[in-house]
């Protein structure tokens, strides 16, 4: 009960006329700017986080908040309407909802998506009331070993699971970690990759990072495929669902949320393979399997859902632990750290006013969300239509503000055309971005772990297995690296044919798994 009562109590603060009017601001801005193509959830995030800077903490997450749910909704928006997923985790909902929307029934998918939305992130977030105070009282008895070894699993988590390769992903990670490497060392006082320049003995500024490689590195890789034509905005009207539809999607809904949301509670990295599974789950229970690939109901709704619990399941580890295990939630940190608060296991001690705060304002930013963009529907579709070199020119001038008044250093735009640019390298050739900037935010933090430990115990390297949820972790890491090498060499070797001779045998037959749907 006492989560309870504490929860009323933040809701008490978020209720506030100013709080509210926060959260409105924030759910138009969110949506306005994650409804726009190509632009995902972390990206609208990073563009607008400037804007909170003027405002005290309590009303900048607020604010941070309605941001963060409606670049969930505009995203959903653009896949739907325009087949342009902002990030991988909306791919899914763009094969359905966009052969809906074709199809003259973009009105249902886009309702769909905000409802599944609204159950979703409501059903998350009251999971996260019960599940984070509990992991809290765990997390408060870990030494420096078990947070070390936690660290090096969301890094390889992360590195292993996105991207087209192993390699690529943990290429990305090493470059976030020599950026993370930038500044004063904690402990020596040594300047270290500073190149002599004094204005980067504090580090890089973490919204530097942020805004340069989703806003800038993003605009100039979707800009350089301009030419390769505009794709065709589909007309909507304001969203509705018919009685059909609901006894469709009201089951997906539920089974999408009991899938996204322990998903992102662990510190797994990512939407991707929730969304996958539950569109999967859904075209094996589904009475009207025909209807998949040529516009499902149940493909937007089981997905869309999966996908925003899974977003409210990130908030576990992030607020808990302080582990950033999606892009969006990496750039959350950085809201965090401008204020100079850390999350992790102390922060429901030092702070509870403001976390039970930020978390009754989830409810009432999804509230809104719901609320508004329903009706608000066609002026959103609208968007659509601005020229696509205005709006990465404008979303190049935003960045390049907010990048300034990060520090009021031209240093910091310097910085952030560099790291763009590497933005943009990254994507041209594969490599994901989000092991970049979860590198840069966790590897100062985990060579402070690191140290600490080796400090206690005198230099002795075993003393970082020297607790039981440290051999775990190490354990699970071994499982990511090892398993499926082992697992995919066991298969080639099983499907070759006796009567084949080695290096001649024919391919298997794809399964119809989401991957090959994608593809």
């Amino acid at each position: 009960m006492d989560n309870v009562t504490l929860l009323m109590e933040g809701f008490a603060n978020a209720l506030t006329l100013q709080n509210l009017l926060f959260a409105l601001i924030g759910v138009l801005l969110g949506t306005a700017v994650g409804v726009l193509p190509g632009i995902g959830p972390a990206m609208t995030v990073a563009l607008l986080l400037p804007l909170t800077y003027a405002l005290d903490v309590t009303g900048s997450l607020i604010m941070f908040a309605g941001i963060y749910y409606g670049g969930m909704y505009g995203g959903s928006t653009t896949s739907i309407l325009l087949n342009t997923p902002g990030e991988s985790s909306s791919v899914v909902t763009a094969l359905e909802g966009n052969k809906m929307a074709k199809a003259g029934r973009g009105a249902q998918a886009l309702a769909t998506a905000a409802i599944g939305s609204f159950v979703a992130g409501t059903i998350a977030t009251a999971a996260l009331v019960f599940v984070a105070p509990f992991i809290v009282s765990i997390a408060i008895s870990l030494g420096a070993p078990s947070y070390f070894a936690m660290m090096v699993f969301a890094f390889i988590a992360v590195s292993t699971v996105l991207g087209t390769s192993r390699i690529r992903g943990l290429s990305s990670l090493f470059i976030g970690l020599a950026i993370g490497l930038v500044g004063m060392d904690a402990t020596t006082g040594q300047p270290r990759m500073t190149f002599g320049q004094p204005l980067l003995a504090g580090g890089i500024d973490v919204v530097v990072i942020a805004v340069a490689l989703f806003a800038v590195g993003e605009a100039l890789w979707i800009s350089a495929h301009l030419r390769h034509g505009k794709p065709a905005t589909i007309p909507v009207g304001v969203p509705w669902m018919g009685k059909d539809d609901w006894k469709r999607s009201w089951k997906p809904w539920l089974r999408g949320t009991a899938i996204g949301f322990p998903f992102g509670a662990i510190p797994a990295g990512g939407a991707e393979i929730p969304t996958f599974l539950s569109y999967v789950v859904e075209k094996k229970l589904s009475r009207h399997p025909e209807e998949f690939g040529r516009g499902a109901i149940e493909g937007v709704a089981g997905p869309e859902a999966a996908n925003n619990a899974s977003a409210a399941g990130t908030l576990v580890p992030l607020l808990t632990l302080g582990l950033p295990t999606t892009a969006t939630a990496a750039v959350m940190i950085a809201a965090f750290n401008q204020y100079g608060i850390h999350p992790g296991p102390l922060l429901f001690k030092t702070e509870p006013v403001l976390v039970w705060t930020l978390i009754a304002s989830l409810f009432i930013g999804n509230t809104l969300l719901l609320a508004l963009n329903l009706p608000l529907a066609p002026f959103w579709a609208k968007l659509l239509r601005i020229p696509r070199p205005y709006l990465y020119a404008g979303i190049l001038f935003f960045a390049v503000l907010g990048a300034y008044a990060a520090g009021l250093q031209a240093l910091n735009i310097v910085i952030l055309l560099l790291i763009g640019a590497l933005g943009y390298v990254a994507r041209r050739y594969g490599f994901p971005v989000l092991p970049i900037i979860v590198g840069a935010i966790l590897g100062p933090e985990m060579e402070r772990q690191l140290r600490r430990s080796l400090q206690i115990s005198a230099g002795d390297p075993t003393a970082l297995v020297g607790e039981p949820l440290a051999v775990v972790m190490y354990s699970a890491i071994v499982i990511f690296l090892v398993v499926p090498p082992v697992v995919r060499l066991v298969r080639r070797r099983w499907v070759r044919r006796p009567d084949v001779p080695a290096g001649e045998e024919t391919k298997p037959e794809t399964a119809d798994t989401p991957d090959s749907l994608v593809h």
